[in-house]
């Protein structure tokens, strides 16, 4: 008995209502193939500067993708098992892992990482049948035979998917040599940009804070013995990732809080945390005065400014300790925006240079804070739903809550926040076909003229990024 089919049904995702799907479909055709904008991710650099032949499907497909592993962990394997904290892997280790992934195929029925995986495998690939214990080593097969070819390369993929724009996530300290080989090779004709992600460098609390910041010294080339120091050493290296290509900054800290200290006290605080006796409380005022000093920042270099908290990261301590950090273990917590990001938006709110991106993970504050602030402060625009919430049916409630007081312009493009390269386009794809069929059903209940939507779903997929990213 042959082993089930999989395919890709021309009208995924998109209304079951036929003269809603049909205008539906008409929206989604209009952008299925425009480039694709991606102005958040973290796929490395080095993948597509080096255009290193991926070594097997394991370590491509599952190994970095944290939404793939961690239901596999929940079902009782093993992240070393997957891959995680390893390196290259052997043949049989890596055949091993992707007969556990096939294996527990059930687990990801429902979930958008099954959307995505369909996506990758049926579309990239031309895998036709369901993965199961029984077809793994077949799948398997054929997919390392593809990544054999020139065809399946780093590069050849970012032509084939069609991205216009990929940003990275990197280290402030990092010299981004792989960006500048991108930028300065003729036979490279995409654009890969760093992002700054200066977390580390804002928060005293942190065991690591004060090795961070003598790091920051170093490749500044600025003493950061003071606090004067210090921001002038942040300022050097945000201007250099902007030299390098990059057009903002990201920040992911466990709450929005933001304030502005006095002088004397954040230079009192910035003192005893060099010395390692800061005290808790002292740390998270300095870390809520930072957050509001990137956003200065933003004003004076014009660096798009990105802010994402709420999740408890590294929840389970052992996991972190073994695999390090980014292997699916962080859990999203309660948030709170309105009184949180004030002390920040009374002091640059207003100002003409700073867009400020708010993301969440918690829901509920979408129609009761975030799509107010975003409906009132020029600065502020609505980040759509990421992480765990960029699923189907948690996109089609984003809508539901943010547009009925933004509208359309108020909200960024679509946000892959992805480390797994082949889900990008899969990512994408549902986005704008979820869009589709939001606008379809403006149109059809006549709230939106046919093409007012056209306009629209343009201005969702390349127009808002491209504007509200700076690109």
């Amino acid at each position: 008995m042959s082993a089930p089919a999989m395919e890709l049904h021309p009208d995924r995702l998109l209304p079951a209502d036929a003269g809603v799907r049909k205008i539906a479909r008409e929206l989604y055709e209009s952008v299925a193939d425009a480039p694709i904008i991606s102005p958040h991710g973290h796929v490395p650099p080095q993948w597509l500067s080096q255009d290193i032949p991926f070594s097997d499907p394991t370590s491509l497909l599952i190994t970095p993708d944290h939404y793939i592993n961690r239901l596999l962990h929940a079902r009782g394997v093993s992240l070393a098992d997957l891959g995680v904290g390893r390196g290259p892997l052997s043949e049989q280790d890596a055949r091993a892992a992707f007969r556990a992934f096939c294996s527990h195929w059930s687990a990801y029925r429902g979930t958008p990482v099954r959307y995505w995986l369909e996506e990758e495998l049926v579309g990239i690939f031309g895998v036709s049948q369901r993965p199961s214990a029984e077809t793994a080593d077949a799948i398997y097969d054929q997919i390392a035979a593809k990544l054999a070819t020139a065809a399946f390369r780093p590069r050849a993929l970012f032509d084939t998917f069609n991205i216009s724009v990929l940003a990275t996530t990197d280290d402030p300290c990092d010299d981004l040599s792989a960006h500048r080989a991108l930028a300065d090779d003729p036979g490279f004709t995409g654009r890969v940009i760093p992002t700054f992600r200066p977390d580390k460098y804002l928060d005293p609390s942190l065991a690591t804070w004060n090795d961070s910041i003598d790091a920051l010294a170093r490749a500044s080339g600025i003493d950061t013995g003071d606090y004067a120091g210090y921001i002038e050493a942040l300022e050097n290296r945000r201007a250099y990732f902007k030299a390098h290509g990059a057009v903002s900054s990201d920040h992911g800290h466990l709450d929005a809080g933001t304030a502005i200290l006095p002088g004397s006290e954040v230079s009192r605080i910035y003192a005893a945390a060099r010395t390692g006796q800061v005290s808790d409380e002292d740390a998270r005022a300095f870390r809520w005065h930072m957050t509001s000093e990137m956003a200065r920042m933003a004003c004076d270099d014009g660096l798009v400014m990105t802010l994402h908290p709420g999740v408890r990261r590294n929840h389970h301590t052992p996991t972190f300790e073994t695999y390090g950090p980014d292997v699916g273990c962080d859990i999203p917590i309660a948030m709170e925006f309105t009184d949180s990001l004030r002390p920040l938006l009374n002091a640059y709110g207003t100002h003409p240079n700073l867009n400020l991106v708010l993301f969440t993970i918690d829901e509920t504050v979408y129609s009761r804070e975030l799509a107010p602030l975003a409906g009132f402060y020029p600065s502020v625009y609505v980040g759509v739903p990421w992480w765990f919430i960029d699923a189907p049916e948690a996109i089609q409630r984003f809508r539901s809550a943010v547009t009925e007081t933004v509208g359309f312009s108020r909200i960024s493009g679509f946000i892959d926040d992805t480390r797994a390269f082949c889900s990008i386009p899969a990512r994408h794809d549902m986005s704008r076909r979820l869009d589709a069929g939001y606008l379809a059903g403006l149109v059809a209940q006549h709230r939106l003229a046919l093409d007012e939507a056209h306009e629209t779903i343009t201005e969702m997929v390349v127009d808002n990024p491209t504007r509200i990213f700076k690109l």
